[in-house]
């Protein structure tokens, strides 16, 4: 069976076809548009049954990688570090879209295990919405910094709470406050409390939504003590199915709580892992401290460990790899339970 390994960019896409050898048997370019995928596709079928791999770049191929399961065929991502050493082993020297599509298919060929992708649904929404809200907490953030500094400096006893600049009717207060006030710093200054109001209208929006989708998709994830609306929407939509991993402690690496092994001889020694899903790490992290402050289930367990010599960092790091377990297991099962119909064909986000 042939792989064939595609280098996707923004116009075009470069497919390389591999035998089972890792010898390339032919290449070719389409235009990356649905009648340069419906050619690319045809191009494709000369070689019978294969297996696309694709270099994971999905803001340039969400709409390749569609329309390939809807034309028969199986698909794996390859992440771009694992092309590095493919290249650097290949015959030809040098950088080109063809090394590149070649390289991607030729660790196909070498890494078996390999994520598939599946067409999309609610699990996309989910991560789709959640990364939209992130980016407008940021902007909100960013102008309610820019805000305080014309607030102190039309009234310095202006009383603005440290986090209430998040709350539609503290900026309904400040637009009272404001009344009166004129000159330009004052002006910026109630734009600014109207733009804040605008994003935080549109971030509880959001929010809500996401409890909708986040209710129907996982339920069981929300019933982790710690675990709120924005923690779970992350982990659905970054994880993109609990299904695709084959045990909990392949999950654990996904979410970099699994320490990376450093020794040698008789003494097991292990370091903290700063790769894997840092978005995912970070939610359950923020699952794993809120456990320990509000003395939920992870609390006596933190204090175990603290019991036995470890610091508190320490401590929330092997809290955090329980909690990646927790979660594993409740997505398995919330995905076990539901109905095909009920999720749809989905691609992994």
């Amino acid at each position: 069976m042939h792989v064939i390994g595609i280098d996707g960019h923004k116009k075009t896409h470069t497919l390389v076809a591999v035998d089972p050898l890792g010898r390339r048997s032919d290449e070719g370019t389409a235009a990356a548009t649905p009648t340069g995928h419906a050619q690319a596709i045809k191009w494709i079928g000369q070689f019978g049954q294969v297996l696309l791999a694709i270099e994971d770049c999905r803001h340039l191929t969400r709409r390749f990688e569609a329309d390939l399961p809807l034309a028969g065929h199986e698909v794996v991502r390859v992440h771009t570090r694992l092309m590095a050493g493919a290249r650097w082993s290949a015959r030809e020297r040098g950088k080109s879209d063809p090394i590149d599509a070649e390289a991607v298919a030729r660790v196909a060929l070498r890494e078996p295990s390999l994520p598939r992708a599946s067409l999309a649904g609610p699990a996309r929404d989910v991560k789709l919405l959640a990364d939209h809200r992130r980016r407008l907490v940021r902007s909100r953030t960013a102008s309610a910094n820019k805000l305080r500094w014309f607030l102190h400096e039309i009234d310095p006893e202006l009383p603005v709470p440290s986090r209430d600049l998040r709350r539609l009717c503290v900026f309904d207060a400040l637009t009272e406050a404001l009344v009166g006030h004129d000159g330009v710093v004052a002006e910026i200054a109630r734009d600014l409390v109207e733009e804040c109001h605008r994003l935080t209208a549109q971030i509880n929006a959001m929010e809500a939504r996401l409890r909708k989708l986040v209710e129907n998709l996982a339920p069981s994830l929300l019933e982790i003590p710690g675990c709120g609306v924005i923690s779970a929407a992350v982990i659905i939509g970054e994880a993109a199915g609990a299904a695709r991993f084959k045990s909990r402690a392949a999950y654990a690496h996904f979410t970099g709580t699994a320490p990376i092994p450093v020794w040698s001889s008789n003494k097991v020694r292990v370091r903290l892992n700063r790769g894997g899903n840092r978005v995912i790490n970070h939610a359950l992290h923020m699952i794993a401290v809120t456990q320990v402050r509000r003395g939920c289930e992870g609390a006596e367990y933190f204090a175990r460990q603290m019991a036995r010599g470890k610091t508190a960092k320490e401590a929330v790091r092997l809290l955090r790899r329980r909690v990646s377990d927790r979660v594993f297991r409740s997505l398995l099962a919330d995905e076990n339970a539901a109905q095909p119909s009920d999720l749809g064909i989905r691609l992994a986000a």
